[in-house]
């Protein structure tokens, strides 16, 4: 009896382009680096099947038949000329250089850094470095699909940064609670129909300040401030928008919560907010669209607000697990930034 054919273990995108623009050979080339794809030859180029590669090939694919060129995609395994664990070897080979490239950077930045300056992540000090390379590393690891051995050495030398910055905490601890006596027990006021920025500050302010705070929505121009409230997210309100900053961003620093993750999500929350397309974040569509479903769904203030709860909590844990193979938000990160790509160069 036959036994069934085992599923192929690699994905390849074979293509031939067109001469002309000349542009098209770098845009695809580049495409590809992007998800992690390793060359063959000159037009043919291999992802493993298990890390929804075929998906990301396809995307691929039509971007080069639409610009005149032919794109074949399959299935396959080899029998001959190359074994699967030099093909491992050579993905590694690309992530290890990624990782000491990053790695370098680094350093470098380190050498110029004044130990100690910490600097708002946000306006380009010594912190805002820190993030982005944190965001490099997340790049390389979501394309790392065989755990090249260099990634420690980022790790290494990225942790060591981190502890030079003052007030910073071990890399992975979330930020703790703000305790600020004058901000618990309140009424938080902000305007009616919560949308991003409001209901991001909200959640700040249940997650990291208070618990059990109570909130309030107004229409600025005929309800009044009550005594003892706070106003947030409100033209001169106690927290709002500050320059270039929305509510969210501004009360991030003003509490002191420098959480990488709060970062990042600081990040998402400006680019839909303020629509300046400032961080260019690849999961800004997303979650707008996420958002959007949340507005038309429930109409009433305290149904959205439990619901962006849910939403930025969800948020929030998918950036504390950053790098781990868990969250290799992977692919499907990865899926997004193709399709976003494509449509907007």
């Amino acid at each position: 009896m036959t036994s069934p054919p085992t599923e192929a273990p690699w994905c390849l995108l074979i293509h031939s382009l067109p001469a002309t623009p000349l542009y098209l050979r770098a845009k695809i080339r580049r495409r590809l680096a992007k998800i992690g794809a390793v060359a063959l030859k000159d037009s043919v180029y291999v992802l493993p099947a298990a890390a929804d590669g075929l998906e990301d090939l396809q995307w691929i694919a039509q971007e080069a038949a639409a610009g005149g060129g032919d794109a074949f995609i399959c299935r396959a395994d080899f029998t001959g000329g190359i074994s699967r664990a030099s093909l491992v070897a050579r993905f590694n080979a690309e992530r290890d250089g990624d990782y000491r490239a990053l790695a370098a950077d680094i350093r470098r930045a380190a050498g110029r850094m004044r130990p100690s300056a910490g600097g708002s992540a946000r306006r380009g000090g010594p912190a805002g470095v820190l993030e982005r390379f944190k965001k490099r590393l997340d790049e390389i690891a979501a394309i790392d699909f065989f755990n090249a051995s260099a990634r420690r050495e980022v790790e290494v030398v990225l942790n060591t940064l981190e502890r030079r910055l003052p007030g910073r905490r071990p890399p992975g601890e979330p930020a703790r609670r703000r305790t600020d006596p004058d901000l618990v027990g309140r009424t938080w006021v902000t305007r009616k129909n919560l949308y991003v920025d409001r209901l991001a500050s909200a959640w700040l302010i249940r997650r990291f300040i208070d618990p059990k705070a109570r909130f309030r929505f107004i229409d600025p121009g005929r309800d009044a401030r009550k005594p003892g409230e706070i106003l947030f997210d409100i033209v001169g309100g106690d927290f709002s928008h500050e320059g270039e900053q929305c509510t969210f961003e501004s009360m991030l620093e003003r509490l002191g919560l420098p959480d990488p993750a709060l970062a990042r999500i600081a990040e998402i929350v400006h680019d839909i907010d303020l629509k300046d397309g400032k961080y260019a974040r690849p999961d800004v569509d997303g979650i707008r669209r996420l958002l959007v479903g949340l507005t038309v769904t429930h109409s009433g203030d305290e149904e959205r607000l439990e619901r962006g709860l849910a939403l930025f909590d969800d948020l929030y844990a998918s950036f504390r697990v950053r790098g781990s193979t868990a969250s290799r938000g992977p692919t499907a990160g990865r899926r997004r930034r193709t399709r976003r790509s494509s449509r907007t160069d």
